[in-house]
């Protein structure tokens, strides 16, 4: 096949995302229309990445963080020949005749669990550009402790869209300080947005902002001058100790007759007409539809796929040479490491006990000693956090093979980072106190979207830190992460069951974690809490069918052992329940759920110093919750308890009101 002309290359890729969104009738064909010149040259020339294997542990990531654009990736991914694991297509032509439609792998914005080629699940603007810095710091890391294997780059697309959402600001905050100089953000600055020309609500000069947080900032005029771009991109590989921005100036619709420039070409589903116009403009045929001309897929071949390969078999020759090249190679893949919950601590009785934050630090360190890949930190909070890793170096400019991450008042950013790490094959974490979900929850939701084993730690669980107050009581928070599908909330309720949820949330593949402690003492029942890894077990035993099943979870826990006592004196029999993990409940089989809460025993009394929010599947229409119904108050935890009826004292009032 003879070669292509790298302009027939770019418009090629044009016009086959613009057809997929007329065929569609679905999508935004501005952005990949404008930018296709930038992916162009990114791929051809610049990407390591080996096409029939893109999940080697050093390629090169490209990341769409605008992520609407995602017919620019799905096209870039179809002609450069991007393979599944089982070597058919990552995205075939078909499915791009077929985007947006149920069942194919070219959905509205890119999913990283369903496309190959897809680094991160981005569409929520801001998401790519936070997830990169975890990606680039990964890679840091992973350079500062095998430094003759890992070098790779991370590449991001971003927008105008990127750059006005808050978690853009603070991604680029984090990244100029950690100096990520593998890290480059190319900036579709089209000044356009949905309802507009950007100078509606954003004048700001966004190079100069970029400076300021120490990146190396490159002007280019055209989009369309991939001369320019090249040298952009040679810039920042021979930048060092700063990330590196590219401001783009393009037209969003390029080429097109009357929508070049306009705002309604962002979103607005560009007629056949107005395309066969397009196409005339860039010399292509008007009326062919998805067309690829011949030598497109030898021209990727011979540079994106020629250079991704023979970097990836010499890459693979130093692996099996190294010394440990198994052991790292099993690491990265998620295997965990033989006996890596041998050293776990185990926690006497003890009637005045721990703060379960406190018990989660000792956990947490005896997993990093075990697990090398174990790193992370908190928003500013790790002395309340409890995250700090002992005997171990910050992750900071020059010690990159530190495990210990400083985030910053920046909670949100702290959790796409996590994300980052995580999508690189190490075990990332990151802390705040749980009040703070309502800044990390996109991050928090894209992880369980994303289908990777993210963990997130988060302390002072309920009214029971206190002064602090209403403004830093959560209430409704542990409902509204239970009720996002595909996250794990653990929330134990002493020491013991801190370890069992930790190894419970280890094993998780395919979802993160969500591990909420207290602040104040729990203490340490008398109890086997084995059985917590099943996410409810029976803590409190009585003899025979019980008259009542108590349940709960974390701090209250402790008032319906103490409640059970006094019902017992009573005459009654009485069976408690700890929950710490609805979802690993809920994958147990029916005989097990029945052994736990079997469905003859509908007198039940459910506690929890939060929303009642859910708990009406485990109590049935004839229970009760003994829950929150407003916000907290300021005052210590102890008469915060008393005053909103979470004591052992009102379980028993409530279970004598069931009659």
């Amino acid at each position: 096949m003879p070669d292509i002309e790298p302009k027939l290359a770019v418009d090629t890729i044009r016009m086959l995302s613009a057809d997929a969104v007329l065929e569609a009738n679905s999508g935004h064909t501005g952005t990949p229309v404008a930018l296709a010149p930038v992916a162009y040259e990114i791929f051809q020339n610049h990407l390591r990445y080996d096409p029939a294997d893109p999940k080697w542990a050093n390629r090169d990531r490209f990341i769409l963080s605008v992520g609407h654009a995602s017919m620019l990736l799905y096209s870039m991914l179809h002609v450069c020949g991007v393979k599944e694991k089982d070597g058919s297509p990552a995205v075939s032509l078909d499915d791009i005749k077929h985007f947006r439609q149920l069942g194919y792998k070219t959905p509205g914005h890119p999913e990283s669990h369903l496309t190959a080629g897809v680094e991160v699940t981005t569409g929520p603007l801001g998401q790519g550009v936070g997830t990169s810095v975890g990606i680039a710091a990964a890679g840091k890391h992973l350079a500062a402790k095998y430094p003759d294997l890992f070098d790779y780059n991370v590449y991001v697309l971003c927008s105008d869209g990127d750059m006005m959402e808050g978690i853009g600001n603070e991604a680029a905050s984090l990244a100029g300080h950690m100096q990520l100089d593998n890290l480059v953000w190319l900036y579709d600055d089209n000044e356009i947005t949905i309802e507009g020309d950007t100078d509606l609500a954003f004048t700001e000069n966004v190079a100069d902002r970029m400076a300021a947080q120490g990146w190396n900032v490159i002007h280019i005029d055209d989009a369309n001058d991939i001369a320019a771009v090249k040298a952009a991109l040679e810039n920042f590989k021979n930048t060092t100790g700063k990330p590196t921005f590219v401001n783009i100036k393009s037209k969003i619709a390029y080429g097109f007759p009357t929508m070049q420039g306009s705002h309604n070409a962002h979103a607005a589903v560009t007629d056949a007409e107005e395309i066969k116009g397009a196409k005339k403009h860039f010399g292509l045929p008007p009326d062919e539809k998805f067309y690829i001309p011949d030598g497109t897929y030898d021209h990727y071949a011979a540079g994106f796929g020629k250079r991704g390969s023979e970097a990836h078999a010499a890459w693979k020759k130093k692996l099996d040479a190294h010394a440990d090249g198994k052991a790292i190679a099993d690491l990265l893949d998620g295997k965990l490491p033989a006996g890596w919950d041998a050293d776990l601590p185990t926690f006497e009785p003890d009637a005045k006990g721990m703060a379960s934050r406190s018990s989660s630090g000792k956990v947490l360190n005896a997993l990093a000693k075990k697990i090398p890949t174990l790193l992370g930190g908190s928003a500013d909070l790790a002395p309340s956090n409890n995250t700090l890793l002992a005997d171990e170096d910050g992750f900071l400019p020059g010690t990159y093979h530190g495990r210990n991450f400083h985030y910053g008042v920046r909670e949100h950013v702290a959790m796409t980072t996590v994300n980052g790490l995580t999508l690189s094959g190490l075990r990332g974490y990151g802390a705040t106190f749980f009040v703070f979900t309502d800044y990390c929850r996109p991050a928090l939701r894209l992880a369980s979207i994303m289908q990777i084993p993210s963990l997130f730690i988060f302390t002072h669980d309920s009214i029971g830190l206190g002064e602090d107050g209403p403004t830093h009581q959560p209430i409704e928070h542990l409902a509204m992460m239970r009720a996002t599908p595909g996250v794990y909330v653990f929330r134990p309720a002493d020491a013991n069951e801190v370890r069992e949820c930790y190894k419970a949330a280890m094993k998780l593949e395919h979802n993160p974690a969500l591990m909420v402690f207290s602040r104040q003492n729990l203490p340490t029942m008398d109890a086997d809490t084995s059985d917590a890894a099943k996410g409810a077990y029976v803590i409190g035993p009585c003899q025979g069918t019980p008259d009542v099943i108590l349940m709960g979870t974390g701090s209250e826990v402790q008032h319906l052992m103490e409640a059970k006592a006094t019902l017992e004196a009573d005459g009654m029999n009485v069976r408690v329940v700890s929950m710490p993990c609805w979802e690993l409940f809920e994958q147990q089989d029916d005989a097990y759920k029945q052994s736990v809460l079997p469905d003859e025993v509908t007198k039940r009394v459910a506690m929890e110093a939060a929303s009642d929010f859910g708990w009406h599947r485990y109590i049935g229409p004839k229970g009760k919750a003994i829950a929150m119904q407003s916000f907290g108050e300021s005052a210590p935890a102890g008469e915060l308890f008393k005053h909103f009826g979470f004591t052992a004292e009102n379980v028993v009032k409530t279970v004598k009101s069931l009659g």
